[in-house]
């Protein structure tokens, strides 16, 4: 055998050793698989126009949608506050989903809990589960909050978050004090934008219900999810830093995503301070950086008179200015000379590079307002995102885009795609072929099947690492994802004239 107790071999160069290629080859034979002339004729096949109709005339069928479930969302705004713990109800598998999802793409430990719920609960009811578990939460993890949210089982059979965590607390499950929200989060309905949604406003109705309002000068950001808020909040806060501006973030997961290795573990790090959330009613204004993740939560921030506006996500020139001058307008502090600087030095860097980024076409997929805000900035550049497909994307988020692309000369023929999933926009790039592709880790099958480079800046990122420490958002985001755009462009023209004496007479040393 290739491998040994002195030589262990990756899986990558495992599976190309001798025996396993026959193990492999003969798995084939016992399966009975189609010839790889057949398999090749219904692959490309698969690749036409007519395909591309039948593919998108499906109504019932999902696949490989650009979405996850509503709990995820739940658990990822919950990890942004000071020391809460995420408390699931429903099964186990699902909250080691939720767990694994942020632990890879972060490469950082994911704290959440389940309530375990298994048939006789399903049953019965998950009331002993909710007892039992809040219990056990509250004496092995010490948190100073513990946020619930709900999977499908809970959901299907009706178990009631408030009326159950009542009961547990004259229990004793935990004290009768003791911070306690929760959001019912379906998983078989929206998605995990939803469920970010529906947890923060719980956590807000917590702090906020029957508070009386006394108005200050502060203001609520929420950054929304996302899977560069390591960089995004710390720019975020930078940002708000030189303008001397007073705020809460509502949500920093920053810390608790990139904990030091320093001899400590950490399970909790940083976050929105739970009185801070409480005093967040007082603010003049809420701001969400990401619309389709809060319309409930800004909705609630609105019933208490606080002014509120959203963005889709603040990447790029005219987006980050539209958001600074709204904070500058809401608080009267100036945007400073540095932060202008900024701004003039990432328009010099796109000018410096307009000749390799005019005309390049792209398809972007995502979270509707990650989507909306690469799109606006690659028409900045003087590219053209023809195709745009968010799976949890609305009617309205069609329209939104809609309008953006006729802002510009260069969104003629582009489109957008609400509730259509991965398979479709692989027949889109099989029959309207760009030269990018922007969205996460799965694209890169995308990638190997029709030959269209991938750009890594939507979470999930599993197959690369620490992208989420670098900002996006803001002008230096903006510089950070110009250079990532080149550098991909760049890389694909050293692979296509690399051939000594054949295409190398342009493998050029300076471009």
């Amino acid at each position: 055998m290739p491998q040994n107790v002195d030589k262990i071999l990756d899986h990558a160069p495992l599976f190309r050793e001798p025996e396993y290629k026959q193990m492999l080859a003969e798995k084939a034979k016992l399966e009975n698989m189609p010839s790889a002339e057949t398999v090749t004729q219904i692959a490309d096949w698969t690749k036409s126009w007519e395909y591309r109709e039948k593919n998108f005339a499906r109504e019932s069928l999902s696949v490989n949608p650009a979405k996850a479930c509503q709990p995820l969302g739940a658990v990822f705004v919950s990890a942004g506050f000071e020391r809460t713990m995420s408390f699931v109800h429903g099964s186990q598998g699902c909250v080691a989903y939720y767990r694994s999802h942020l632990s890879r793409h972060f490469k950082e430990p994911s704290s959440a809990v389940s309530s375990s719920m298994t048939e006789d609960a399903a049953v019965f009811g998950g009331l002993n589960n909710m007892v039992d578990g809040l219990a056990n939460t509250y004496k092995l993890y010490d948190p100073k909050m513990i946020a619930v949210s709900t999977t499908c089982m809970a959901e299907v059979i009706g178990d009631d978050l408030h009326s159950f965590i009542n009961t547990a607390k004259l229990k004793g499950s935990v004290p009768e004090t003791f911070d306690v929200p929760f959001a019912h989060t379906p998983a078989f309905v929206g998605s995990h934008v939803t469920g970010y949604d529906n947890m923060l406003k719980g956590i807000l109705e917590h702090f906020w219900k029957g508070q009386t309002r006394t108005p200050d000068t502060s203001i609520n950001i929420i950054p929304g999810f996302d899977g560069f808020a390591v960089g995004n909040n710390r720019e975020l806060k930078r940002v708000l830093g030189l303008m001397g501006v007073k705020y809460t973030i509502l949500s920093d997961v920053s810390d608790q995503f990139d904990t030091p290795s320093d001899g400590e573990f950490r399970m909790f790090d940083g976050g929105t301070s739970l009185e801070a959330a409480r005093e967040a009613v007082n603010a003049r204004a809420t701001l969400s950086l990401q619309e389709y993740c809060t319309p409930k939560t800004l909705e609630y921030a609105e019933s208490f008179g606080q002014e509120t506006a959203s963005f889709h996500y603040p990447l790029g020139v005219q987006a980050t200015d539209e958001l600074l001058q709204k904070i500058s307008e809401l608080t009267g502090k100036p945007v400073p000379q540095e932060l202008e600087l900024e701004r003039g030095r990432l328009i010099d860097a796109m000018a410096d590079s307009q000749s390799w980024l005019h005309g390049k076409t792209y398809a972007i997929y995502g979270d509707p307002d990650f989507v909306y805000g690469m799109a606006r900035f690659i028409l900045e550049t003087g590219g053209e995102p023809k195709h745009c497909l968010a799976t949890n994307g609305t009617k309205a988020w069609e329209e939104q885009m809609q309008e953006l692309f006729a802002s510009s000369p260069f969104g003629a023929g582009c489109k957008a795609w609400g509730g259509r999933d991965l398979w479709h926009m692989r027949s889109l790039l099989a029959t309207e072929s760009v030269d990018l592709l922007i969205g996460n880790s799965y694209g890169k099958y995308l990638e190997r099947d029709t030959d269209t480079p991938l750009i890594r800046l939507m979470f999930p990122i599993f197959d690369r690492h620490h992208h989420h420490r670098f900002p996006v958002w803001g002008y230096q985001g903006g510089l950070r994802v110009l250079v990532t755009l080149l550098d991909k462009i760049f890389d694909k023209l050293d692979a296509d004239t690399i051939d000594p004496g054949v295409t190398d007479y342009s493998f050029d040393l300076t471009r």
